[in-house]
């Protein structure tokens, strides 16, 4: 069974994920300003799609990668 939050199929063709290539696109606060773009876009819109789980734990995902980021920005890595 797919994994419609943390691993869509349709973000996995070819050999690199989507989101590898654009946080590779990007600065590191580019990427985290995409990353706080989305969770606001998850949270806005949960309530209606119809899918109001999925859309709360899309949020979570790009919220953790939004803390992951950071942590690594004052790790200096």
């Amino acid at each position: 069974m797919s994994d419609a939050v943390q691993r869509p199929p349709h973000y996995n063709n070819g050999s690199i994920e989507c989101i590898t290539a654009i946080e590779a696109s990007m600065s590191s606060l580019e990427f985290q300003g995409y990353c706080k773009g989305n969770c606001i876009k998850y949270l806005w819109r949960y309530q209606y799609k119809g899918k109001p789980l999925e859309d709360l734990q899309k949020a979570l995902w790009y919220l953790e990668k939004l803390i992951k980021t950071q942590e690594e920005v004052k790790d200096g890595i």
